[in-house]
């Protein structure tokens, strides 16, 4: 991918660009650069390709050739933001996103499931990874199906997941889409401190899973119940036989469609 490094400094927050044509992790590096502490932030990491791309708990990110795979490491203390707050950054990153690729994906149903990924045409289209780390400092790592094709998927992918590629026909410039989303990212963690529901309330606009039956493992139980809508604080409402229930951090374990 090109990639102008000088432009995304220029155009968007952030104030330093490493761009790796291979990769272990983007988010590993982002990391490894802040145990080191040395440079402005925020810094961002672009790999091409990620050999070992993470998503949450023990999933792995397949990173296809024309795929987007990058990592911010933000020090919310400069931004006046408390980022252990970690549903909301996460809820933030996926706001961002789902906003940045609808404007390339006309008539597509473009939204958020919980806790952290964009879907588009009921299909994974990206995931999100935020990392608290001591001192104040974070790391959102995404990992975009962009210019990658699903033909080239693991086979157990190619159901459950798609492409801007594959939805439209057509390549789109990364560059754009990732200046969209960095612009939109730093206006929604600058609202952080001052309207912290405003992330939540706009997440919940975007739930694609209101109405659905979830399954979420959480707190070492399975929570089952229909999903109501995600809370201004970031959690998600779910009915449930004993009432509804907050759930502020899960690994969603099971949806099903709501009745027709």
């Amino acid at each position: 991918m090109s990639l102008d490094a000088d432009r995304l400094v220029r155009e968007t927050f952030v104030a330093r660009v490493e761009h790796f044509p291979v990769l272990g992790s983007t988010n590993d590096r982002a990391k490894q650069c802040a145990a080191e502490g040395s440079g402005p932030l925020p810094l961002l990491v672009v790999a091409d390709q990620q050999t070992a791309g993470r998503g949450r708990g023990t999933n792995r990110w397949w990173t296809g050739r024309g795929a987007l795979a990058f990592s911010l490491l933000v020090d919310g203390r400069s931004r006046g933001a408390d980022f252990s707050r970690g549903p909301l950054v996460s809820l933030s990153a996926a706001v961002a996103m789902t906003e940045a690729v609808g404007a390339v994906l006309p008539g597509v149903e473009v939204g958020i499931h919980w806790p952290n990924d964009v879907f588009a045409a009921g299909r994974k289209l990206a995931g999100i990874l935020v990392e608290t780390l001591a001192g104040g400092l974070c790391v959102v790592g995404v990992g975009l199906n962009l210019n990658n094709t699903m033909r080239d998927a693991p086979a157990e992918l190619r159901a459950v997941a798609s492409t801007v590629l594959d939805l439209t026909g057509a390549r789109h410039d990364p560059m754009s889409l990732l200046i969209a989303f960095l612009r939109r990212l730093a206006a929604l963690l600058e609202q952080l401190p001052t309207s912290p529901g405003l992330v939540g309330r706009l997440a919940d606009g975007l739930c694609l899973q209101r109405g659905r039956s979830l399954s979420i493992e959480s707190g070492g139980k399975t929570i089952c119940g229909r999903c109501f809508g995600i809370a201004p604080d970031g959690a998600m409402l779910l009915d449930t036989p004993s009432g509804r229930e907050r759930i502020v951090t899960g690994i969603l374990a099971k949806e099903k469609p709501p009745p027709t």
